[in-house]
């Protein structure tokens, strides 16, 4: 079996980030990142758009990579690899495909986070610190 190929998308603005109450299993009810399963033949910076928007419905773009994220153990459905990036949007979220509510948290009062998600928002951080 290959691991699977996820992104993930860090909008932050005025220092509060955007995250998704998931809608399915695994994590059901937990705060994420907006991302998803990369496609058959996209490509990962389309997929990062595509899924932040069906899951927030704000038109993203690209602003930098943040990193790639490959705990086996990271997904408990089993081994897979997220490509996560760094976001820029315009516009009001409202919660779209997976997810329940869609809303943007304080970065030092984040919520308990699905998968390794508050690692990926820290990566953001420091990243967004060295700029």
């Amino acid at each position: 079996m290959k691991p699977s190929i996820t992104v993930d998308g860090v909008l932050i603005k005025n220092k509060k980030v955007l995250l998704v109450k998931r809608l399915n299993e695994p994590f059901k009810g937990k705060w994420a990142l907006p991302g998803g399963f990369v496609e058959y033949g996209e490509r990962v910076e389309k997929a990062v758009l595509r899924e932040f928007e069906e899951e927030t419905g704000i038109k993203a773009s690209i602003k930098k990579l943040i990193g790639v994220y490959s705990d086996p153990s990271r997904d408990p459905r089993g081994h897979t690899i997220s490509i996560a990036f760094l976001l820029e949007g315009k516009g009001e979220p409202y919660a779209g495909d997976d997810a329940v509510e869609v809303k943007f948290f304080d970065l030092e009062k984040l919520p308990p986070l699905a998968f390794d998600h508050e690692k990926i928002i820290r990566d953001a951080m420091e990243m967004m610190e060295e700029d």
